[in-house]
């Protein structure tokens, strides 16, 4: 049946792109995987890889500001998920990014803390528990799903 598959990517419009890259690709390891230009030849898209098909996609020349506060309407936050938070979350105070959150345990059983990108964006850290309320609700899917 044809239909939705997947999350091909997200797009953030940053202020500084120069700020924005060294945040997700230099500091959180992420890769950037090409560039589409403009007529001038300057960053219109910058595509950093999450997965081979999911990617952030950063648009330069954001106004100025922070992004929207929790309570506001319109997208929350990203989430990426990761194998070892605790690892996940040294690794990333070495590369000067700190959790805005401690690392804590959720309601559906992951383990889970926060970070923010230069411009305010909420990210969130998950690392997936084997029986945690995601997987259980996979697995009573019908098997037509």
């Amino acid at each position: 049946m044809a239909g939705i598959n997947g999350l091909g990517h997200l797009a953030l419009k940053v202020q500084n792109l120069d700020a924005s890259l060294t945040f997700y690709r230099d500091k959180l390891g992420l890769k950037e995987m090409t560039r589409l230009l403009n007529d001038k030849g300057e960053a219109w898209i910058v595509y950093i890889r999450i997965t081979d098909t999911s990617f952030l996609e950063l648009f330069p020349s954001g106004h100025p500001g922070r992004a929207a506060d929790e309570a506001a309407v319109g997208v929350n936050h990203i989430c990426f998920s990761v194998e070892d938070i605790v690892a996940t979350a040294a690794r990333f105070a070495a590369a000067g990014v700190s959790l805005t959150s401690p690392i804590k345990t959720g309601l559906d059983g992951n383990r889970g803390a926060w970070i923010e990108d230069p411009d305010g964006n909420r990210i969130e850290l998950m690392e997936m528990a084997p029986n945690c309320l995601q997987y259980r609700a996979i697995s009573a899917l019908p098997a037509d799903r």
